[in-house]
């Protein structure tokens, strides 16, 4: 069995079990406070072009976000997102467990837009009884969406026009960035996301690592005693310096880009496989989650040989299905899928 099911099955980047294995019986400062961490977060500052922000090593997404909102947000704040948003449907309610609403709007395609936003705060700021209800200060974004699409740079600016318009803090999910980044129409560059954004993360975990996030915070009035709430969250790793190892190392020239390249290269060629078929797809993703709707019997016709996502079902039998690639997914693997694309419709 060919597995496209996620992108964070495999172990880490060649070049950090290596670094790895040959640092391993050092001794360093724990808690983020070793020399690879900081070597990291200076590499990281250069990339954003954002020498003032503050850089965190987090051990996963999901603690990440709950960090950031819980900390950031006072007690009756919220936070806007899309419907489909990592924190509103995967995350097991982690953010209304540390207390702050997700505000979900309704969405096509997985993006928000900066007129839905404006809506929804506009129309909270107007309620008489306002006080009564829970008030937006956060915008969550993924980047790309959990649809695999891309937010364009205009997207990002008129969004946070509205964020400054309101006094809202616009935060984006980057779990998956380095694969929107690598994407050939993205238009957007690491320097614009620190611009834009109070706070954003590089994933780790789904990106070449073993685990691990790097959150750069750019609004200083959010930087203050960060770390308490990082640790009071469970999300302070002891032996620190095994995430800032992994990000000096993801830093170091260009290897983050260049493997998150190969994923999103691979994915377009599934993607045009199917396409050659005249199979559609739910969403035309340029990053490395496709979705292709395929009928009940092309899903049991791949699925003796390949292991992918049921997505949705969209009719009595046209079946949203993802797949997913990975730095590490084998070229020859995707040319097998490719192949047996070509026996799926006559």
């Amino acid at each position: 069995m060919i597995l496209f099911e996620n992108d964070y099955a495999e172990g880490a980047a060649p070049e950090i079990i290596v670094r790895l294995a040959t640092t391993n019986l050092e001794q360093t400062p724990g808690y983020g406070l070793d020399p690879y961490s900081k070597s990291a977060a200076e590499k990281i500052r250069q990339a954003t072009h954002a020498g003032q922000a503050d850089v965190h090593f987090l051990v996963g997404g999901t603690q990440t976000n709950r960090t950031v909102i819980s900390a950031m947000l006072r007690p009756f704040q919220g936070v806007v997102a899309a419907e489909t948003a990592h924190i509103a449907t995967h995350e097991t309610g982690a953010i209304e467990a540390s207390g702050h609403k997700v505000l979900t709007l309704p969405t096509r395609d997985g993006k928000i837009t900066a007129s839905a936003i404006d809506k929804l705060v506009h129309a909270h700021q107007l309620d008489v009884a306002r006080e009564h209800t829970v008030q937006p200060k956060m915008v969550y974004i993924s980047q790309p969406t959990e649809t695999g699409l891309l937010y364009t740079k205009q997207e990002l600016m008129d969004i946070q026009a509205v964020c400054q318009k309101f006094d809202l803090l616009f935060y984006l999910d980057g779990a998956r960035l380095g694969y929107g980044l690598a994407a050939p129409e993205n238009d957007v560059s690491l320097p614009d996301i620190a611009a834009l954004t109070d706070a954003f993360y590089f994933g780790g975990t789904k990106v070449g690592a073993l685990f691990g996030e790097a959150l750069i915070i750019t609004n200083p009035a959010c930087q203050n005693d960060f770390r308490y709430a990082i640790k009071q969250n469970g999300a302070m790793l002891a032996k620190g310096r095994l995430l800032g190892l992994q990000f000096d190392t993801l830093f170091d020239q260009t290897l983050y880009l260049t493997i998150c390249g190969h994923a999103v290269r691979e994915a377009l060629r599934i993607k045009q496989a199917f396409a050659e078929q005249g199979i559609r797809f739910h969403y035309d993703s340029p990053t490395n989650q496709q979705f292709p709707i395929l009928t009940s019997q092309e899903i049991s016709q791949l699925q003796a040989s390949f292991g992918f996502t049921y997505w949705e079902k969209l009719s009595d039998d046209r079946h949203a299905v993802r797949f997913c690639t990975s730095w590490a997914t084998k070229r020859e693997n995707v040319d097998r899928l490719i192949e047996a694309t070509r026996h799926l419709r006559p």
